[in-house]
């Protein structure tokens, strides 16, 4: 039934009916109205037996359901940004056991400075930690994927992060189809765990492995994400069957056919390019798009058949590898080898700056021109303000303030862009 609803609360309510038993969560923005709503869900008894803990920590948190999910349990958090950093070593120990364990990234940037806005930095920061990533693109997709999550991490007993971008989605009040309880319990079975802790025969886990199995159990997570890039497609027509609507998947095409140009995005900022890319069609340019939904694993193959056709490819990205540049286009860029494909890379939305249709219409315009971009290319950056702290540095050489100073010299919190 479609209601208006908060999509951190319409998220609470989702995982509610997938029925968690345990669920260990510490508050940090922009994920906080998500476990909010889920304790008050728990609390009214509309959870089933469920456990929530409200724990010292992030790390606590997922440590918690590390022992709750190796006794049998399906177990659930979020998080975001420096929470999901402090909690770093346990979310490899959370894939390295693998426990299938989900877990709400709401997208934040990474500090210093502190910023509480969107971006992809801390998803990114624990990309290679074996956790499978979905991103959503809007809050009917992060409710979906929720329920897929589930289903996917006790299959492959790998655990599932589902990434919505902080406060443009998770605060974001839209019209979202929440299921009923019929239609989850018709899609997610029981709980089924592949082995448990048993009192009566206790075993060590996380126990050391030398040089002499190491590798073989990293290949054998790396393993797991190759039968999820098969599972994916297959779980994506599963849950159209009961819910009416097609969701999830790997990557989504729009208006591909005979486009010479693709932008490449993960998550929010698609809704954003897909209106860019109609109104780039109605000025007679082949340009199109691709959403990544499944970042980890990567779609190499189903990406490289959606782009082979393009001359150029424009990759979007809400994230920036300090000393190199992009780092999604890096992979397309390996999907695409051997193609006569130009990569383009666009760092925007850094911080939570916004991203416009008409940014992204001017980009298009410009990666199209005989100048093309620079690689890579930073959307809407102030040069003004970058050049004059660069002067500033080159004429007195000291340890920061590098923030304070760019906010004096913009003259507000909220960096414009020139």
């Amino acid at each position: 039934m479609k209601q208006q609803i908060e999509g951190s609360q319409a998220v609470a309510k989702t995982v509610a009916m997938c029925r968690p038993e345990v669920a260990a969560c510490y508050p940090i923005s922009p994920q906080t109205h998500i476990v909010e709503t889920l304790s008050c869900l728990v609390k009214a008894g509309e959870v089933g037996p469920c456990q929530f803990l409200n724990v010292e920590s992030e790390f606590g948190a997922l440590s918690v359901l590390i022992g709750a999910s190796a006794a049998g349990a399906r177990t659930y958090t979020a998080t975001t940004s420096q929470g999901l950093l402090f909690m770093a070593e346990a979310v490899y120990n959370a894939a390295g056991l693998g426990l299938p364990i989900v877990m709400t990234i709401a997208n934040r940037a990474v500090g210093a400075p502190i910023n509480i806005w969107n971006d992809h930095s801390d998803s990114m920061a624990l990309r290679d930690s074996g956790w499978i990533q979905l991103f959503a693109e809007d809050n009917q997709e992060a409710v979906d994927l929720h329920i897929q999550a589930f289903r996917l991490a006790e299959s492959l007993s790998c655990p599932v992060m589902v990434c919505m971008d902080g406060y443009i989605l998770t605060h974001a009040v839209e019209a979202v189809d929440l299921p009923t309880q019929e239609q989850v319990d018709f899609f997610l079975p029981p709980y089924e765990p592949v082995q448990m802790l048993d009192p009566a025969d206790p075993v060590s886990i996380g126990s050391m492995v030398g040089p002499d199995a190491f590798m073989e159990v990293r290949y054998l997570a790396h393993h797991k994400h190759l039968q999820a890039l098969e599972a994916l497609p297959r779980i994506q027509k599963e849950f159209q069957q009961p819910f009416g609507r097609p969701s999830g998947g790997l990557l989504e095409s729009y208006q591909t056919e005979g486009a010479e140009t693709i932008i490449v995005a993960l998550g929010s900022v698609n809704g954003t390019i897909k209106d860019a890319v109609d109104d780039l069609r109605k000025e007679g340019l082949a340009v199109g798009a691709v959403k990544i939904v499944s970042y980890r694993p990567f779609p190499k193959y189903p990406l490289r058949q959606a782009l082979g056709q393009a001359k150029r490819v424009i990759v979007v990205e809400k994230d920036l590898s300090v000393g190199k540049g992009g780092i999604v286009s890096s992979e397309v860029k390996m999907a695409l080898r051997h193609l006569p494909v130009m990569v383009e890379t666009v760092i925007a939305g850094l911080g939570g700056r916004a991203i416009p249709k008409a940014s992204i219409v001017r980009v298009v315009h410009e990666a199209l021109s005989e100048e093309g971009l620079e690689e890579p290319h930073f959307l809407d950056l102030n040069w003004d303000v970058i050049n004059h702290e660069l002067v500033r540095q080159q004429a007195k050489r000291r340890s920061g303030p590098t923030p304070e100073n760019l906010l004096r010299e913009a003259g507000t919190f909220g960096v414009k862009a020139g």
